[in-house]
């Protein structure tokens, strides 16, 4: 199947990323990387696949960044954007970049910190078929996960029913969540007001809900995002393990461990145990072992250093021992030794 409906799609890219920090402190979360790749260049992989070509991001945390990364890109995707300067939530961003669509389109909506493996297309087949306006990507989670989430419970067509936003795992009607992966017609900017805050789950799916069905399909493939500190590290070892697949670079593997490296030359002493990711133009000192942890690029580690479940984000020069520690950009500058 290829698709041939669908040649637009818009990622919400303006968040803060509050609950990444110090990590976002100054880099913005669609350029977050995930074994050295930025989610955004992920997901414009994922997109030109299907060709889906002509994106745009509703950008304002560190908006700059994302653009001067995008505007003259080589992924084959054209890049537009807008700059918000106030927050609109996920609807309002939408409204935003409607001029960007015309009627009788139908596009899709993506969120910049989601990965998967979710069959996009099968999606868009599925959306086209129901004759709805929207059409919501869910997923099956464990019962016990529920209350982080927003849930949502479909009759037997796939139509939803009803939403419940993070309830107890009591009061859950169903363990299927919103993946913030989302199929329109371009009558959904009717539903949404301008210049108002206005958010997908809080107040389109509702209301709209009230006077039309609201279709769903269902992802059984590999899907997750990287909004916290925990997700982000697990979805490193997700893409060892196999589940998350995207385009990266080699996986070493030694006595103890697996490590992907972007070119930084790491000696032959060097102990890696669990999974690791090395950035670009590291420095990586004598006898140093690296556990389970994710080195962004120009981070320099001193000799007997021992770096264990921690994160470290570029330009960093660390001369002591890890363990646990989420280290910002540039939050350690000791004077590099000549």
């Amino acid at each position: 199947m290829t698709n041939k409906i669908v040649t637009k799609a818009m990622i919400m890219s303006a968040g803060v990323g509050s609950r990444l920090e110090p990590l976002t402190f100054s880099v913005p979360k669609p350029l977050i990387p995930v074994a050295n790749r930025p989610v955004m260049d992920i997901l414009f992989e994922k997109l030109r696949a299907i060709n889906i070509t002509n994106v745009i991001c509703n950008t304002y945390y560190l908006a700059d960044q994302i653009i001067e990364r995008y505007k003259n890109n080589d992924s084959g995707i054209n890049f537009n954007y807008i700059k918000e300067e106030t927050l609109s939530g996920t609807a309002g961003g939408l409204k935003k970049c409607q001029q960007f669509f015309k009627p009788n389109d139908v596009f899709l909506v993506l969120s910049a910190d989601g990965l998967s493996n979710a069959d996009l297309e099968k999606g868009i087949q599925a959306h086209i078929q129901s004759k709805a306006i929207a059409t919501i990507g869910i997923k099956q989670i464990p019962q016990e996960e529920v209350s982080h989430f927003g849930v949502v419970v479909t009759d037997s067509k796939g139509f939803i029913k009803e939403f419940q936003e993070k309830p107890s795992i009591e009061e859950a009607k169903s363990n299927y969540i919103n993946t913030g992966i989302y199929i329109f017609n371009y009558e959904i900017f009717d539903y949404i007001p301008e210049n108002t805050f206005y958010d997908f789950a809080k107040n389109v799916f509702p209301n709209l809900l009230a006077q039309m069905e609201i279709n769903t399909f269902e992802i059984t493939d590999y899907w997750t995002d990287i909004g916290t500190i925990a997700q982000y590290r697990q979805s490193t070892k997700d893409l060892f393990e196999g589940n998350c697949k995207f385009r990266h670079g080699e996986i070493e593997t030694c006595s103890n461990g697996k490590y992907i490296n972007n070119g930084s030359k790491i000696p032959s002493d060097t102990v890696f145990e669990g999974v690791s990711t090395i950035g670009k133009n590291c420095r990586i000192g004598k006898n140093v072992k690296i556990t389970d942890s994710i080195i962004w690029d120009d981070v320099i580690l001193e000799d007997n250093t021992t770096v264990k479940n921690s994160i470290i984000a570029s330009r960093n020069h660390i001369t002591t021992d890890l363990n646990g520690e989420i280290i910002g950009e540039s939050e350690i500058t000791e004077k590099i030794k000549a």
